[in-house]
């Protein structure tokens, strides 16, 4: 005999789409390591099997600092000294992937124990753009590093250090689902327990960190 169904209704609320500006300031340095176009063409070949040529080409420090951040307008076409100085002076911006900050937020929360599943937040805002631009005085660090797999080798690593930094997130969220408050937590939570960029809190470091203002 078959079995008699029953409907069921199904409420979907309508959407309640929201925009809002979170600005970010950093608590401690940010450092930025963008894949220069070098490397990624070195991988390319490698996977390629292409023939490596012998031997390495000189290492350029300030070159290579230069190839690690994200330039949203002015980068030099002489990677100098000079060159750095004089797109300093005449404006360059620098931004940041703004995925590095949604991920924040959301791995923070998750690491406070928050009840909301990583699915839901992930639906909840978004950040509409590639990149955030970061505004802060911009740097060189050297830092000393182990590569390779089994016997890693040592080698010294120039990256960009952005200190005294800021930035404003554009963020347009679905308030039937998630507050204004809330939204700002999570990014409170993601600065401080995650953090963005090289050897941020997230990874055992101590940089990257942030707050909302």
């Amino acid at each position: 005999m078959a079995k008699k169904t029953e409907a069921v209704n199904v409420v979907i609320p309508s959407i309640d789409i929201r925009n809002t500006v979170i600005r970010v300031v950093g608590d401690t340095p940010l450092i930025v390591h963008k894949w220069s176009e070098k490397a990624k063409k070195e991988i390319l070949d490698k996977q390629m099997k292409k023939a490596k040529a012998k031997g390495h080409d000189a290492k350029d420090p300030v070159a290579d600092f230069i190839d690690t951040l994200y330039w949203l307008e002015g980068e030099p076409e002489e990677k100098t000294e000079e060159g750095f100085a004089n797109a300093i002076a005449n404006g360059a911006r620098f931004g940041f992937p703004a995925t590095a900050f949604k991920q924040a937020a959301i791995m923070g929360a998750y690491r406070a124990g928050v009840g909301i599943s990583t699915t839901v937040m992930k639906g909840a805002f978004h950040i509409n753009c590639e990149y955030i631009e970061i505004k802060g005085n911009v740097s060189m660090r050297e830092d000393m590093v182990k590569v390779g797999g089994i016997s890693k080798v040592a080698d010294i690593r120039y990256r960009a250090q952005i200190e005294n930094w800021s930035a404003n997130i554009p963020v347009k969220y679905n308030a039937g689902v998630i507050s204004l408050e809330q939204v700002v937590n999570l990014f409170n939570l993601g600065g401080f327990s995650c953090g963005v960029g090289e050897w941020r809190t997230e990874r055992d470091g101590t940089f990257g960190s942030f707050h909302v203002e």
